[in-house]
């Protein structure tokens, strides 16, 4: 009996051995903290679009950790500042997975960057969950490591956009200017099948993003009579784009994409009132920012953030999207189990499917589909007062493998 007891334990012990040899493994993990990489633009003209985002990321990570952690473990972050720019976002990758020896990346809040890692995360297959850039490059084709769009995919942006208009204000015909590149390419062919599905025409002005006159495209664009006009640009031409349709005097509706400011008060500033008069917003939340129904992420941040909470210019617009994708690495982690693995981690993330209470709509992944959110509202925006208008809008763009 004592040989066979002993005999046991030995083989308990052994087994118990393996196993804490295997996690340990798995960089980054040990019986105590899961490290993860965080990056964003910190810095920078851009940082508007991620300084907030990151902000969110971390206070939810610390949030579960001062609820106990994941499985007995808490989060250990690090951060680096990819400053919007490919060349910065492929080194602080580098860093984190090589030098930080993370087990698992959440950053990104810009596509063109996102998409130049997607190599390097590849071949060193390494779980990548993005902040909230599309990121349409690096999620489609789908791989088994990438997962991003949890503020939206640009496929769906401009897809959601023509169900608006051709639903909501009755569009036949729909004025779209949109950038001459990958980004403005990806948002065109989502809204040329949400157009060919709501048998509206699409009267298409590219332009570039460093575009500095925009009269001849919007003229050209005023000439197709359009019943409405989406604007699927950055901040800058959505600018220049607003305040010259109330110079030559057009009055129908004009619709922003959410990619098109960082700062409606900077907008205003830059075009004045007047030019408000018949505009709307698109919104990936489920309500606009600082809105009721987002109130508890506000009141966390406050909690979070005291000293940031007390600048007119925090929290930033964009604050609420580090939500969601902090949210997916939490509950991949979970289903992993008490032993996680990059690749149970990897399996988890593919049949996601949750409610995040931010975003609009689902955050969802199926088997070829890596792009959590489709989902968008609209919002009435006069230059002071956002209001909301009721329904959520779906893009019907699938990724269909060529």
């Amino acid at each position: 009996m004592k040989a066979n007891s002993l005999g046991a334990g030995l083989s308990l012990i052994a087994g118990l051995l393996l196993g804490a040899a295997a996690v340990a493994q798995e960089p980054g993990l040990t019986d105590k903290t899961i490290k993860v990489g965080i990056f964003g633009p910190l810095s920078g003209p851009n940082m508007a679009y991620g300084f907030d985002v990151v902000n969110a990321a971390k206070m939810y990570y610390d949030k579960i950790n001062k609820d106990g952690g994941i499985h007995g473990r808490k989060i250990e972050y690090v951060v680096e500042d990819d400053r919007c720019n490919a060349n910065d976002l492929v080194a602080a990758v580098k860093k984190l997975v090589e030098q930080e020896q993370v087990f698992l990346l959440n950053g990104g809040s810009c596509s063109a960057a996102v998409v130049a890692a997607k190599d390097y995360v590849v071949r060193n297959k390494v779980p990548y969950i993005m902040l909230n850039a599309s990121g349409d490059g690096a999620l489609y084709p789908p791989t088994d490591y990438i997962f991003g769009a949890f503020s939206i995919s640009q496929y769906a942006v401009g897809g959601a956009m023509v169900d608006f208009a051709a639903k909501s204000l009755n569009a036949k015909t729909i004025g779209y200017i949109n950038h001459d590149d990958a980004y403005g390419a990806w948002n065109l062919e989502g809204s040329k099948a949400d157009a060919e599905a709501d048998g509206v025409k699409l009267a298409v002005e590219s332009v570039s993003p460093t575009i500095n006159d925009v009269t001849a495209p919007f003229l050209k664009l005023r000439a197709a009579n359009p019943d409405a006009i989406l604007l699927v640009t950055y901040a800058r031409p959505a600018a220049l784009l607003v305040k010259k349709a109330a110079e030559l005097g057009f009055n129908k509706p004009i619709i922003l994409s959410v990619t098109g400011t960082a700062s409606l008060a900077q907008l205003v500033e830059n075009v004045g009132k007047d030019a408000l008069k018949n505009f709307y917003i698109q919104e990936v939340m489920i309500d606009s920012p600082g809105g009721a129904k987002l109130k508890s992420v506000y009141d966390m941040y406050k909690a979070a953030y005291p000293d940031l909470a007390a600048k007119p210019d925090h929290p930033q617009t964009y604050m609420p999207y580090g939500i969601p994708s902090a949210m997916s690495v939490v509950k991949a982690l979970q289903d992993a189990g008490p032993n996680p693995t990059r690749e149970k981690v990897l399996v988890a993330l593919k049949t996601q499917d949750f409610d995040s209470g931010v975003m609009a709509g689902r955050m969802k992944f199926g088997p070829q589909e890596r792009a959590a959110n489709k989902s968008t509202i609209f919002i009435k925006y006069d230059g002071t007062t956002m209001a909301p208008l009721p329904g959520v809008f779906t893009s019907r763009w699938t990724y269909q493998a060529k």
